[in-house]
């Protein structure tokens, strides 16, 4: 019984010094320009025959949607296989405007206005500042219906 007590007491102690641990592994700097974006859960399903995703319908064609950080952005690759990207800029990502659209003009890349990032429709980046690519969360078909999560 004492020593079930006592290594108990053991995994508490190692749990909490590996925790301050990881704390410490940050950078130190809180100036990095490129932070990590923070973690949501992402479990979006859209339909692929509503009128609000008949851009997913040729390839190259994309949307905007609700969901992650900031939104969601989704493209149908050539294929027919689809992709989908947090819209939360990796440069920058505190910042409110860090936020990636669907380029208005030529429709043929990804532009946050806020830093002047582009990144190409598979989510690499083109132009800096950003110098990592856009988070990507996994996607799935079945039927009509395309499932996004991480």
């Amino acid at each position: 019984m004492l020593s079930s007590a006592i290594g108990r007491a053991a995994l508490a102690v190692f749990f909490f010094l590996s925790q301050v641990a990881l704390v410490g592994c940050g950078s130190g700097n809180s100036s990095d320009p490129s932070p990590q974006i923070p973690y949501v859960i992402v479990n979006e399903v859209l339909n692929l025959t509503n009128q609000e995703n008949a851009n997913l319908r040729f390839d190259n064609g994309a949307v905007m949607r609700d969901g992650g950080l900031r939104g969601l952005i989704v493209v149908r690759q050539p294929g027919g296989s689809y992709t989908a990207f947090e819209r939360t800029c990796p440069y920058q990502p505190q910042n409110t405007c860090a936020r990636v659209s669907i380029d208005p003009s030529s429709r043929l890349f990804l532009v946050d206005s806020c830093c002047g990032s582009r990144f190409d429709l598979q989510g690499q980046v083109l132009a800096g500042p950003a110098t990592r690519p856009l988070r990507r969360y996994t996607t799935s078909v079945s039927g009509n219906l395309l499932s996004i999560n991480n």
